[in-house]
């Protein structure tokens, strides 16, 4: 049997280049003449004490001036812009937890949104202490989404969702003071701590971020999650592709961009619809293929199998082939330079949410009351654009890879049974799981997340650092632009297990499943959560004793930064390929790393060489076997 080519970084970064090149020509900037042109970064950013939280200053500390007109020191305003960043990225991604619930409110059996996973709706309605029995299931899920509406504002009590967290997390939460409340009330209570005069204790700043983090990771986030479900369908897994060689030269190609599913999944059904399709045939074209970037690409594929154009530093790439209709995004992780771009070529650039508003974009507001006739003028605008396409100027790279996707916590649960179904005790669990590791067949997990950076080479570190984790026998869960980075270099396809140690190999023929498992937006890290909480239960040991770590090798974002607080506070070591910009201080830099350690369990691991960062899982994975004695 011949062995498989993976398509490699290099690869991709050759038919990068070429892109770049025209875009070059044609006197187009990109993300990457744009980075030259930022370069050298300010030093004061990159170290987190620079200070503008009132108009006294700015403020900036250097050695000759060590504190700030009100007295605030490096580590008061390292602490303060810390925990802004983290509210950040605790309010994009509640946001969208938000979004979701209000779609959920409006489903109806004849509406644009139905429920279509019932037993989840039920199940989730239980936890909010609903009446679920002889109830018709809109009644119930219009009664969720508004206990879920509540989590945000509610003005007593803490988030419904940590009651899923074990016993002891629950209990150090409350005990230094960190269960998260209502998901508003951290990131305004946060936003109130940072305001001049206030807060300036840099502890008691690290732990709010903990602690509005949580609200993210076990509230908004998770709500998103499970809301998301309910409407669309819990994930399982379906086979895919991904890269830029998905795109057709002979179809009418639309590009879905953002976060939001509720926008593409209408995108989706509007597509596939014939009196759409016949008129993309009328003029030319073979068909409407759909394709995704960022995490909404990664909500799509995950229920449909629609494939993956590529991640984060990829957008502009699927313009410049030339070969887009039309790039629809609602919110998060889009380039304002879209809309500049698009006007070199025929591709329409259509944003659809008000808080995402870009120059040089075509606005189409998206509501759920009138979200499959929006969807409707967003395909039809694509189709019609299909003449006006400069079919010589097409350069679309050839790399695409086959990936599987779609691992839910329940999906994984099924695989597991499907292997275990003839020992009652164990169906419906992770023991097997549990079971390989502990036996050592699997050394450990590792749930690797995040963005692209231009401050390291796209992908490369997520995929030098899988592919070293695997060959270990390490199992990798994958969500956002790091699922995208495996995708793009066929980690996610059942051939992967070649690249593997023996005993992860043998898991993936037992099993079925690639060594790397795609677990779905960056909204999702939640179900990492879960998977890890619920192990850690059936094992009978706490989240930190796990041998299982968190890396975002490549991040960029507040949300990111979000995210590591609350995987951190969950008990899960976090390994970082691009340092927090609090170096300035000491105090935080050691409160994010070894005193966090102390106080919840769990802290940062920073080291920006890739080589070292997956030395340093591997060693943490197995020192935490050998405190397990296994």
């Amino acid at each position: 049997m011949t062995e498989k080519k993976f398509t490699t970084v290099e690869q991709m970064e050759q038919e990068a280049e070429l892109l770049f090149q025209r875009a070059r020509d044609a006197g187009i900037d990109t993300w990457k003449t744009r980075a030259e042109d930022q370069k050298n970064h300010c030093k004061f950013g990159e170290d987190g004490v620079c200070c503008r939280n009132c108009s006294m200053g700015p403020c900036r500390i250097t050695p000759k001036a060590p504190k700030g007109i009100c007295g605030a020191t490096a580590h008061t305003i390292a602490g303060r812009n810390y925990l802004r960043t983290t509210v950040g990225g605790a309010a994009a991604h509640s946001d969208h937890g938000r979004e979701i619930a209000h779609v959920l409110y409006e489903a109806s059996k004849e509406g644009n949104y139905q429920v279509k996973d019932e037993e989840k709706c039920i199940k989730v309605a239980k936890e909010f202490g609903i009446e679920t029995d002889g109830r018709d299931i809109y009644d119930i899920a219009h009664d969720l989404a508004y206990a879920g509406l509540m989590e945000y504002g509610k003005p007593f009590g803490y988030l419904t969702f940590t009651g899923r967290a074990t016993q002891e997390r629950q209990e150090l939460w409350k005990e230094i003071g960190i269960t998260p409340r209502a998901v508003d009330k951290e990131c305004t209570e946060a936003m109130h701590m940072t305001h001049i005069g206030v807060q300036a204790e840099p502890e008691a700043l690290v732990k709010q971020a903990m602690r509005t983090g949580l609200s993210d990771g076990w509230g908004g986030s998770m709500m998103g999650t499970e809301f998301s479900d309910i409407l669309f369908g819990t994930p399982m897994p379906k086979e895919t592709e991904a890269n830029l060689g998905v795109l057709e030269k002979d179809m009418v190609n639309i590009i879905v961009h953002g976060h939001d599913p509720a926008m593409s999944e209408m995108v989706v059904v509007a597509a596939q619809m014939p009196e759409f399709i016949n008129r993309a045939k009328e003029l030319g074209a073979k068909g409407i293929n759909i394709a995704g970037i960022c995490c909404t690409g990664n909500e799509v594929t995950m229920r449909h199998g629609i494939p993956m154009a590529g991640n984060f530093l990829q957008q502009e790439n699927a313009v410049l082939t030339g070969a887009v209709e039309v790039i629809v995004a609602d919110v998060q992780c889009v380039f304002p330079a879209l809309g500049p771009l698009s006007k070199c070529f025929h591709t329409k650039f259509i944003t659809t949410s008000p808080k995402a508003k870009i120059p040089d974009s075509e606005f189409i507001e998206f509501k759920v009351t009138s979200a499959l006739e929006t969807a409707k003028k967003i395909v039809s605008t694509a189709v019609e654009n299909f003449v006006n396409r400069k079919q010589d100027d097409v350069y679309i790279p050839e790399s695409k890879e086959k990936a599987v996707v779609g691992y839910s916590c329940e999906a994984i649960i099924k695989e597991l049974d499907g292997v275990t179904n003839t020992q009652v005790d164990l169906t419906g669990t992770y023991k097997p799981l549990i079971e390989c590791i502990k036996a050592g067949v699997l050394r450990g997990a590792v749930g690797m997340v995040g963005c692209n950076n231009p401050r390291v080479r796209q992908d490369y570190s997520h995929i030098e650092i899988m592919k070293k984790l695997i060959k270990n026998d390490i199992i990798v869960v994958v969500t956002g632009c790091a699922a995208q980075a495996a995708a793009k270099a066929g980690l996610l396809s059942l051939e992967a297990k070649e690249l593997c140690g023996d005993g992860l190999r043998r898991v993936c023929d037992l099993v079925g499943i690639p060594p790397i498992l795609h677990m779905g937006s960056c909204v999702d890290i939640s179900r990492i959560l879960m998977l890890v909480t619920d192990v850690a239960k059936q094992w009978g040991i706490n989240t930190t004793q796990l041998p299982v770590v968190g890396c975002a090798p490549e991040w960029m974002s507040e949300k990111a930064v979000s995210i590591a607080n609350y995987v951190v506070a969950t008990g899960i070591d976090t390994y970082l390929g691009i340092e927090p910009q609090v170096k300035g201080s000491s105090e935080v830099m050691h409160l994010i790393t070894d005193g966090s350690r102390e106080l919840v369990g769990a802290g940062y691991i920073i080291e920006m060489d890739y080589e070292k960062l997956g030395d340093a899982m591997i060693e943490g994975i197995e020192k935490k076997r050998a405190a397990l004695n296994i």
